[in-house]
C-alpha cells in the first residue's frame, strides 16, 4: 500500500491504540503513520521539480542519463502504491489498486476564525478558544486517519463540520481567510487556495481513497471479505463520482475530471473482479456444469472487459502523464489475464460438463459462440460431439495460454510489478494449469488444428453500483453552535443587536405574536401595544429573555417563559436583520425603520422545518447542471 500510511515498526499501531485510550489522540486517527521515512509525497514532489529542470536543460547523453534515473525513481515511489500481499488474505487473486492519501500542511484556523467571530458576529472572540482548539485537532487528526471504518467516520465528520463553516462563516463571493495546503495525491505536486472549497474536495477525495485502501486489505478468499471489498470499490467509485460531478478546473491533477473519470473506472472494475472472485468461492451448492463454467467465462470477460475500458482511458493525454507507470501496466495485465480465464472456463465448459441441453442454446449461442440467437437447429452452430468439442475447447486452450503468457510477460516489463511476487506466482500458476489442461486434451495425430476460438461475450449478474459516501450516517454537532442557528446567524447575513428592551404586561398581553423555533420570529405587532410602545418590530429574532440567551429556544418554551413573568415585565434582546451594504452592530437605539430590512420583503419568514441547511457542497467552479444528485451531501443544521 502507500509507504506514508505504514507504521513505523511492530508496535506501532499498538502505541496508537494506547494514545486513543488515553484521550490524547482522536479515534479513527494514526498519528504514528507520519514517520520520515514514510512521507513519499516530498519526494515525489521533489523528482517533478528535477525532472522539469533536467527537461528545460536537456542537452547531450549526460543529461538524458539524469532524467532517465529520475523518472525511474518517481516509478520506483509511485509502485509502491500496489497493495502487494495484504495481510491475513492467503488465496486471493491479482493484486488491487489503492489509492494513497493527499497530504496537506498544519493549517491556522484561529485568526480569521477569531476576526469573523469579533468582527461579523459581534461577541467576545476570547469565549470561543475550546471550539476553535476542537475544530484545529479534528483536522490534524483526519491527516493520519486510519485504514478503518473509524478512519473513514473522522474523515466524514471532519467533512461534515466543514459544511457547517461553509454555511456559517463563507460569504458569497469572499472566502474564509486560511490557505489550504494540499499534496497531489498522483504527483506530489503541492497545490493552494483560499477556498475552503478545495479543502471539501481534498477530504472528500482522501475519504475514497480510504475506502480503495480499505478494499484493498480484505481477505478475499471468504465470502464476508469478498462482499465488504466490492462494497469499498463501490463507496470509492462513488466519492469520485460525486467529486467529478461538482467540480471543475481543479488545482491538482489528481482531481481533474479526467483523473476522477479514470479513478471511478479502476474501482468499478476492480469491483466487477471482486463479484467474479466471489464466484469462484467454494460453494457446496454452486454447479459446475456447462452452463455454470458459461457464466464463469463471461463474467471473466466481464472484468477483461472494464480494464480495457481502464487502459483506453489512462493512456489519453490528460491523464497519461499523471497515471504511474505501474498501474497502467497492471491494467494490461489483469485485461489479458482475465481474458485468458474466459477462454480457460470455456474450455472448461465444452471438455469437461456434460453436453448442455438443447433449451440453453440460445444462451450459449449469444455468449459462449458468440453468435445472435438465430432459429437455425441446435446442432447446427454448436458441436455436439465429442470430438468436436474437444478441438474446440483445445483452441480457447490456445487462446488462454496465449494470453497468460502475455500477461506474463507485461508483468516482467514494469520494474515495480516485478517486486510483487504474489502476482507473478498468480499468472504462472493459471498458465501452468492451462497447459495441463491442453496436455490432457492434446494428441499425437493432432496435425491440422483450423479451429479459431470465438472470442466470449462479457455479461455479468451483478454489475457494480456507484455508491456515494454515506455523510448522514455520521452524525455531528455544529461546533460553532453557540454563535446561533445559521439562519440568520452567518456570514450571509447582517443584522443589529438591539436591546435590552423591557416589555410590560398590558390588559391583553404583551402585544406580539410569536412564531417558529430557534431563533423565535416576532411574526406579528399589535400597533399601540406594549412591545410596539417598547420598539420591537414585526421580523425580529428574539435572542434574550430577562438575560438568559434563547437563541435555541423552541417556540413553546419562549412563551411559557413570557406567561410566567409578573407584572414587572420582561426585558428582551433582539436582532433586525439588515442589508448586506450595513454593517452590523450594537446599540440601545433603533435606527429609522426605511433602511431596515422587513421580513416578508425578503423572505426570512422561513418556517422550523425548513430552517437553512450548510451550502450544498461545494462552492468552487460548480457546474451549472443541477438535475441529478447522488445522496444527501450536507449535514442538516
Amino acid at each position: 500500500m502507500i509507504p506514508e500510511e505504514k507504521l513505523d515498526g511492530p508496535g506501532a499501531g499498538e502505541e496508537s491504540a494506547r494514545l486513543q485510550e488515553a484521550g490524547s489522540v482522536r479515534k479513527g486517527s494514526e498519528p504514528l503513520a507520519q514517520t520520515p521515512h514514510g512521507r513519499p509525497q516530498s519526494r515525489r514532489a521533489r523528482v517533478h521539480q528535477q525532472i522539469t529542470k533536467e527537461l528545460r536543460m536537456r542537452t547531450g547523453a549526460e543529461n538524458l542519463y539524469s532524467l532517465q534515473l529520475l523518472k525511474e525513481e518517481l516509478e520506483e515511489l509511485n509502485g509502491s502504491s500496489v497493495e502487494a500481499d495484504p495481510p491475513g488474505s492467503e488465496g486471493i487473486t491479482v493484486p488491487m489498486i489503492p489509492l494513497g492519501l493527499k497530504e496537506t500542511k498544519e493549517l491556522d484556523w484561529s485568526t480569521p476564525l477569531k476576526e469573523l467571530i469579533s468582527g461579523h458576529f459581534g461577541e467576545d472572540s476570547a469565549s470561543y478558544e475550546a471550539e476553535i482548539r476542537e475544530l484545529e485537532d479534528l483536522r490534524q487528526a483526519i491527516r493520519t486517519p486510519s485504514r478503518s471504518e473509524a478512519g473513514l467516520q473522522l474523515l466524514m465528520a471532519y467533512y461534515n463540520q466543514l459544511c457547517f463553516l461553509d454555511a456559517r462563516f463563507v460569504a458569497p463571493p469572499g472566502n474564509l481567510g486560511p490557505l489550504f495546503h494540499w499534496y497531489d495525491s498522483l504527483t506530489g505536486v503541492p497545490a493552494q487556495q483560499r477556498a475552503l472549497a478545495f479543502e471539501k474536495g481534498s477530504v472528500l477525495f482522501n475519504i475514497g481513497a480510504l475506502h480503495t485502501q480499505i478494499g484493498a486489505r480484505q481477505n478475499r478468499s471468504c465470502p464476508e471479505g469478498t462482499r465488504r471489498a466490492i462494497e469499498a470499490f463501490q463507496r470509492a467509485a462513488g466519492a469520485f463520482s460525486l467529486l467529478r460531478e461538482n467540480f471543475s478546473r481543479a488545482p491538482s491533477p489528481d482531481m481533474s475530471p479526467a483523473s476522477l473519470s479514470m479513478l471511478e473506472q479502476l474501482m468499478t472494475a476492480q469491483a466487477q473482479e471482486c463479484i467474479f472472485e466471489g464466484l469462484l468461492l467454494p460453494s457446496p451448492e454452486a454447479p459446475r456444469d456447462c452452463l455454470a463454467q458459461l457464466h464463469l467465462a463471461q463474467e471473466a470477460a466481464q472484468v477483461a472487459a472494464e480494464y480495457r475500458r481502464v487502459h483506453r482511458t489512462v493512456s489519453q493525454p490528460a491523464v497519461r502523464d499523471y497515471v504511474p507507470f505501474p498501474w497502467t501496466t497492471l491494467v494490461r495485465v489483469k485485461a489479458e489475464y482475465f481474458c485468458a480465464l474466459a477462454h480457460y472456463h470455456a474450455a472448461v465448459a465444452l471438455c469437461d460438463s456434460p453436453a448442455a441441453a438443447e433449451a440453453d442454446s440460445p444462451a450459449l449461442q449469444q455468449a459462449f459462440l458468440g453468435l445472435a440467437a438465430t432459429s437455425e437447429p441446435w446442432g447446427a452452430v454448436l458441436p455436439q460431439g465429442q470430438e468436436e468439442r474437444r478441438k474446440l475447447g483445445k483452441a480457447h486452450l490456445r487462446r488462454s495460454v496465449l494470453g497468460q503468457e502475455e500477461a506474463l510477460r507485461l508483468h516482467a516489463v514494469g520494474r515495480a510489478l516485478r517486486r510483487v511476487d504474489l502476482l507473478q506466482a498468480v499468472l504462472a500458476q493459471a498458465l501452468q494449469r492451462s497447459l495441463a489442461k491442453y496436455s490432457e486434451l492434446d494428441r499425437e495425430d493432432d496435425f491440422l488444428e483450423t479451429t479459431e476460438a470465438p472470442d466470449i461475450q462479457p455479461k455479468t449478474q451483478q454489475k457494480p453500483e456507484i455508491r456515494a459516501p454515506s455523510f448522514s450516517t455520521v452524525k455531528v454537532t455544529d461546533i460553532f453552535h453557540r454563535l446561533g442557528p445559521l439562519s440568520v446567524f452567518s456570514a450571509k447575513n447582517c443584522w443589529r443587536l438591539v436591546g435590552p428592551v423591557h416589555v410590560t404586561r398590558g390588559e391583553a398581553g404583551f402585544g406580539l405574536t410569536l412564531r417558529g423555533d430557534a431563533p423565535v420570529l416576532i411574526a406579528a405587532v399589535i400597533p399601540g401595544g406594549p412591545a410596539a410602545a417598547a420598539g420591537l418590530r414585526e421580523g425580529d429574532y428574539i435572542v434574550s429573555l430577562n438575560g438568559q440567551p434563547c437563541k435555541w429556544w423552541r417556540h413553546a418554551e419562549v412563551v411559557a417563559r413570557l406567561k410566567g413573568v409578573g407584572d414587572e415585565g420582561a426585558s428582551l434582546q433582539v436582532v433586525t436583520l439588515l442589508p448586506r451594504a450595513e454593517p452590523p452592530g450594537t446599540t440601545q437605539h433603533r435606527p429609522a425603520l426605511g433602511g431596515l430590512l422587513r421580513n416578508q420583503e425578503c423572505g426570512w419568514e422561513t418556517p422550523a422545518a425548513a430552517r437553512v441547511s450548510p451550502r450544498p457542497f461545494l462552492g468552487w467552479s460548480r457546474k451549472a447542471k443541477r438535475g441529478k444528485t447522488r445522496g444527501r451531501l450536507s449535514p442538516q443544521p
